[in-house]
């Protein structure tokens, strides 16, 4: 026995003169629901695709006016958290002592020579390691302290070639970009290494 498309009742036998009945419903009634059903159906989903589209150029737009100093803010929060993953639970360079890692909790990643007076040294991550909120923020980096634990964990030979002269850099958008993948990439590649041991 046949059924109703939409009502699920059961059909009679197939009348010739009924075109409802040939198309499978029950009644005039649900032949126009499920016809009304279908194109509200289709209606939506054109809603969902364009608002879809909107959002994705909108999100495009949003990246085609983001100034340099924008993009060097990404790539240096994507930076700084491989530097604050990379040094997990070791102490703060400065001071020894040990902090919780949390972003925006504890534990800083400093920078030996600062992103101010040396802009070229902010990508380099023999320049950046875990420290304390206290050293880094308000004891202005903690510097002769840092240099100390700095020499003890990569030599003083590394040190001094850090704080020698580095050729001036000027990052470009394109350059920034590729900054902020790559240690979003190193990040995401060091979690999952951790996760499986």
């Amino acid at each position: 026995m046949r059924k109703c498309r939409l009502c699920k009742k059961a059909l009679p036998k197939v009348s010739e003169s009924n075109i409802y009945q040939k198309a499978g419903f029950c009644a005039c009634e649900c032949l126009a629901q499920h016809s009304r059903d279908k194109v509200i159906g289709q209606l939506r989903r054109e809603q969902i695709a364009s608002d879809k589209q909107a959002r994705a150029e909108h999100r495009e737009a949003k990246i085609r006016i983001k100034t340099r100093s924008q993009w060097v803010k990404e790539a240096q929060v994507a930076f700084n958290s491989y530097i604050r993953a990379r040094d997990e639970g070791r102490a703060c360079i400065s001071c020894g002592n040990h902090t919780e890692q949390k972003r925006g909790g504890t534990t800083d990643a400093g920078h030996y020579r600062s992103t101010g007076s040396s802009p070229e040294c902010r990508f380099l991550e023999e320049n950046c390691h875990a420290q304390c909120v206290k050293c880094n923020r308000y004891l202005s980096g903690s510097a002769v302290d840092y240099r100390i634990g700095l020499i003890a964990k990569i030599g003083l030979k590394a040190v001094e070639e850090l704080e020698g002269p580095h050729e001036a850099r000027h990052y470009t958008i394109d350059d920034l970009k590729a900054i902020k993948a790559k240690y979003k990439e190193k990040l995401k590649a060091l979690q999952s290494e951790r996760a499986a041991a």
